[in-house]
């Protein structure tokens, strides 16, 4: 059980997911694979931005529903959903904190833990037929995968009340007209529009990468007053470092910074 890595122009990473890791991504073997793959390429300093997507039909569908049965039968149910949610968890909080870019192409179908991978991404990019589900009401379960967060924040409270509770099912078409994706394209498209993005974004210099996704995860949880001082906090901070001269040097010499040649001064 593997995931195929790719190493791009631009500092991308492009992970696919295979058709039995995207059917079933959240085994007590497979949940492991992602995130240390994952985690490896967060670790990377010379990768900028990094593209998921899935196989086939799926993009990923979560937990295997086989494995919850048999840890039902054996009595470590508990356990197994402990281990899922303890390593998941703390990878998707790494992924809206780090400076890495996270972009999901979201080939298939998102559902359960992996829609909550997909809408922790940075951006989304999805083809019509991709179905949108939360699914956990099916089987006698509250959310996880951070969607009671981030879903509310891109839809609106209302709408992901709705979601949850009427176990719905959204197209690819819906999810970008309620504000769940960012964008649809063709399946011939996706890889070639989600690598696109991710170069786009992960060409801005690491502080400013990093600060603003932090910053604008905080804005939404804080008073103004706190707002404004992360804010003056984290510009202090980059202002100190190589990128911000690079940057002031470029402007004033008319040309395109070269963020990667500052950081590695």
């Amino acid at each position: 059980m593997s995931l195929v890595v790719q190493r791009l122009d631009d500092g991308v990473a492009l992970v696919t997911l295979s058709a039995e890791i995207a059917r079933n991504a959240f085994s007590r073997e497979s949940i492991h694979v992602i995130s240390d793959t994952l985690g490896g390429l967060l670790d990377d300093v010379s990768c900028k931005a990094i593209v998921l997507t899935g196989t086939g039909r799926f993009f990923c569908t979560g937990a295997d529903v086989g494995e919850f049965a048999d840890a039902i039968d054996d009595g470590t149910i508990a356990d197994l959903v402990g281990e899922l949610t303890g390593v998941l968890h703390p990878l998707q909080l790494r992924l809206r904190h780090d400076s890495t870019i996270f972009v999901a192409a979201m080939n298939g179908a998102a559902a359960g833990g992996g829609l909550g991978l997909a809408l922790t991404a940075d951006y989304r990019v999805c083809v019509p037929e991709a179905r949108l589900a939360a699914a956990f009401f099916s089987l006698g379960l509250s959310p996880d995968g951070a969607s009671t967060w981030l879903l509310p924040r891109l839809v609106g409270g209302q709408r992901a009340r709705r979601f949850f509770f009427e176990n719905d099912i959204w197209t690819g078409e819906q999810a970008f007209e309620y504000g769940a994706v960012d964008e649809v394209v063709s399946a011939e498209v996706l890889l070639d529009r989600a690598v696109e993005v991710a170069a786009n974004w992960g060409r801005w210099a690491q502080v400013s990468r990093q600060a603003t996704k932090q910053l604008l995860d905080a804005s939404s949880t804080t008073f103004m007053e706190t707002q404004l001082e992360f804010e003056r906090v984290a510009i202090t901070a980059a202002s100190l470092t190589p990128d911000f001269a690079e940057g002031v040097s470029a402007f004033l010499e008319k040309r395109e910074p070269n963020f990667s040649a500052a950081e590695e001064e």
